[in-house]
């Protein structure tokens, strides 16, 4: 008897956790979203309005690349010709 007990209340866990979870997973992932995106406003939000002050609307900004790559010329090594041994 103590068998079909323990079965019972496994089962009845099982649907009831089941249940639980299917009401409550949307409101979790609904929380998670709302945060994730409170953060990244926060982040940005600040980069947003400095573009908005400096810029009027129509104007075209253009950046450039300061940082200069080594020349692809420019010898680093010496060629050294290896040949096969029999």
């Amino acid at each position: 008897m103590v068998v079909l007990q323990t079965i019972f209340i496994l089962i009845l866990v099982y649907y009831a956790a089941k249940l639980l979870l299917k009401w409550l997973a949307p409101r979790l992932i609904q929380y998670a979203m709302k945060k994730t995106e409170e953060k990244f406003g926060q982040q940005f939000g600040s980069y947003q309005d400095f573009g908005e002050n400096t810029t009027a609307e129509g104007d075209t900004t253009i950046y450039k690349n300061t940082t200069r790559k080594s020349n692809p010329s420019k010898k680093v090594g010496e060629y050294i010709d290896f040949e096969e041994i029999d």
